[in-house]
């Protein structure tokens, strides 16, 4: 796991020094990324240079060292990331002749591009990755992103020089770029929490989609407006797909999975045991989070299967009851044996690493689990390099609320006239969250646990602004939208096209698939393509990486995904429970009853914190007057948000929380 930064000057007026200190400047602010070593490569003639951090994980020799060159002497790469099956692909090379100087991956890789071209190098490694590639005899430069996008890659032009890297920050190292915030992109940051791909925070600054390839031409460079981010656009220059999630998909429809639910169980299970298998390859200590929760659970189960000392595993505790799964995940973690660490964090703890997030999460951010996942990565990087984690599983396997409640409200909203639904609405919101709270914890004693929920008051309110929506497509929107008009609080704001805000671009009617099941996929597959590309894996990337801990992801092995959708809806959610076939495979190694119960998210009340010690500080932060400064927000939208939080009335953490985060990431630039 390493960083990559790099660029190329189109008038091509730097010497190999020049090139080669700037390059190395970038990649310093990035050296928590790779603290273990780090390199640099230009070419004058060309006007480019690469720069690496390297965080050693396979072959901790010299021999794994970045910048790298082809056995051939014809490419260049700096590369960041795992392929877990580059031993497979070597002894696939090694029957063509090949022969290797270390046992890298990143060697592997590079001899793949030689002998077989690059898309079929890209199509044959199953990992995460991100990586930069200078064709010397072409002349051209290639940027690379895994199927998931689990590894970042920023790009863009900026006064007539192309940079890449790992993190944003690394561009201000450079004296060409130029800093201007996208005010279409902060609409949408407003909205979701992140800036969802292809975009960035800045103009004229990209991420690399997920699952494609960018190749850049002199001529290609020299046309930066001749460009699209997007791998459906029009223009000459964009990126490609290698991989499409959206075939795959298709294919898992259209081919789907035709065997009895032990047979499927079965199927599941051996694929989970080969993907967390190749995840446990390391050169240094590796371990897991445990939340107690089904995908981590049935992570670490299956890591100590096939480990013969006790895993080393890691989970965070809160003293608020409503947010602590520390007791689950240490009965888990007694019943498979592991060598269990658990934190309790305090509010001093979570409150301190606040100040550090602008600079860790390098663009504005705002899921406040960010500050859990960077303490639970600090506590295990004490022990561990590498730690495994259980994302993926609610997206792959139907597992979010949110599945089952779109389509409860689309059913109720199509049998309920308008007047009776604006009629609740107003009920719904003239409650206040406070009381909500009161009256559902006065009731759960005489629920089923199924039945128990944290946080009702807020769930309330904002289903109250979701029931009345038009389409199924408004109804998810809404569900996964933090501010609901978020052009209405940025000044001159607008929305960009993305695939949640397209809704021509979900996944089409299927023949053999109703009408409310297409939703449920629909659902399934957006959270996969954004909620977890731009939210999960960003937050656990710049958290654990911020501490040099290699965080590796079994569940986003693309061969999971394509099983998950040959299966049918029913396997996943089957009588109102969701990941359905993941905890049929769990069983088998966890007792239900160490798992059977309702789903408790990874967060810190925020919303208590903005009344109490946080005040102040979100105070000096969300002044009119400097808001007016600045000009990118209208206050007095903001102002009324935090006058009705502090009075009790709504709870507007999350909202507030983005712009907080917007705020302090602004200060920190």
């Amino acid at each position: 796991m390493c960083g990559i930064a790099g660029f190329i000057e189109l008038k091509k007026q730097s010497s190999n020094q020049e090139l080669e200190a700037t390059a190395a400047a970038m990649a310093d602010k990035i050296i928590h990324r790779g603290p273990d070593d780090g390199g640099v490569w230009a070419d004058e003639e060309n006007g480019i240079a690469f720069a690496h951090r390297r965080l050693s994980i396979i072959d901790l020799s010299s021999e794994g060292s970045q910048p790298m060159t082809s056995s051939c002497g014809r490419f260049i790469i700096v590369y960041n990331g795992e392929i877990y099956n580059y031993q497979d692909i070597a002894n696939d090379l090694s029957a063509e002749g090949a022969t290797f100087k270390g046992h890298s991956d990143t060697e592997v890789l590079l001899e793949a591009v030689s002998r077989w071209g690059l898309v079929k190098a890209l199509e044959a490694s199953n990992g995460m990755f991100a990586f930069a590639l200078w064709d010397k005899k072409e002349k051209q430069l290639h940027l690379c992103r895994d199927r998931f996008g689990q590894k970042p890659l920023f790009y863009g032009w900026s006064n007539g020089v192309f940079l890449f890297s790992s993190e944003l920050k690394t561009f201000d190292a450079h004296k060409s770029f130029a800093q201007s915030v996208n005010s279409g992109s902060l609409t949408l940051y407003l909205r979701h929490g992140f800036v969802p791909a292809p975009y960035s925070v800045f103009e004229n600054i990209f991420k690399l989609t997920a699952g494609t390839y960018l190749t850049l031409s002199q001529e290609a460079l020299s046309k930066p407006k001749d460009f699209s981010p997007e791998p459906d656009g029009n223009a000459s220059t964009l990126p490609k797909r290698y991989w499409s999630a959206l075939d795959a998909v298709n294919k898992g429809n259209n081919c789907p999975f035709e065997g009895s639910d032990k047979e499927a169980v079965d199927a599941l299970e051996d694929l989970l045991l080969d993907a967390v298998g190749k995840c446990m390859v390391s050169d240094v200590p590796l371990g897991a989070f445990l939340s107690g929760g089904i995908d981590s659970s049935a992570i670490v189960a299956l890591m100590q299967k096939q480990s013969s000392r006790p895993v080393k595993t890691f989970s965070m505790g809160f003293h608020e009851k409503q947010f602590n799964e520390a007791h689950h995940a240490a009965a888990v973690a007694k019943h498979l044996g592991t060598d269990h660490t658990e934190m309790y964090v305090t509010q001093k703890d979570a409150r301190e690493v606040i100040p550090m997030l602008p600079s860790m999460y390098d663009e504005p951010f705002s899921d406040s689990s960010q500050i859990p996942t960077y303490l639970v990565s600090k506590m295990a990087r004490q022990h561990v390099t590498v730690s495994l984690s259980g994302d993926g599983g609610d997206e792959f396997f139907g597992g979010y609320n949110r599945y089952l409640l779109g389509r409860k409200i689309t059913r109720a909203s199509s049998m309920t006239p308008s007047f009776v639904k604006k009629a609740a609405t107003k009920f719904m919101q003239g409650v206040p969250v406070g009381k909500w709270d009161y009256l559902a914890d006065k009731v759960s004693g005489i629920l089923p646990q199924s039945m128990q929920y944290s946080q009702v008051g807020d769930k309330i309110h904002k289903l109250a602004g979701i029931i009345d929506s038009d389409s199924r497509e408004m109804t998810y929107h809404k569900l996964v939208s933090i501010w609901q008009n978020p052009k209405e609080a940025v000044i001159n704001g607008f929305e960009p096209s993305t695939l949640l805000g397209d809704y021509s671009r979900w996944l089409s009617p299927n023949d053999k698939l109703t009408t409310e099941q297409n939703f449920i996929s629909s659902m399934m597959y957006l959270d996969a393509m954004v909620y977890m590309n731009d939210d999960i894996l960003t937050k656990v990337d710049r958290a654990s990486m911020a501490v040099s801990l290699e965080s590796r992801v079994p569940l986003l092995d693309h061969r999971v995904f394509e099983f998950a959708w040959s299966l049918p809806l029913s396997m996943k959610i089957r009588n109102g429970e969701g990941k359905w076939i993941l905890k049929q495979a769990l069983y088998r190694h966890v007792p239900k009853k160490l798992i059977d119960r309702p789903k408790t998210g990874f967060g810190v009340p925020i919303a208590d914190w903005l009344r109490g010690d946080l005040k102040d500080w979100a105070n000096t932060l969300l002044n009119s007057q400097k808001f007016k400064e600045q000009g990118y927000f209208n206050p007095e939208i903001i102002n009324k948000m935090w006058a009705e939080h502090q009075s009790e009335d709504r709870n507007w953490h999350h909202q507030l929380w983005a712009i907080l985060m917007f705020q302090s990431w602004l200060e920190n630039r």
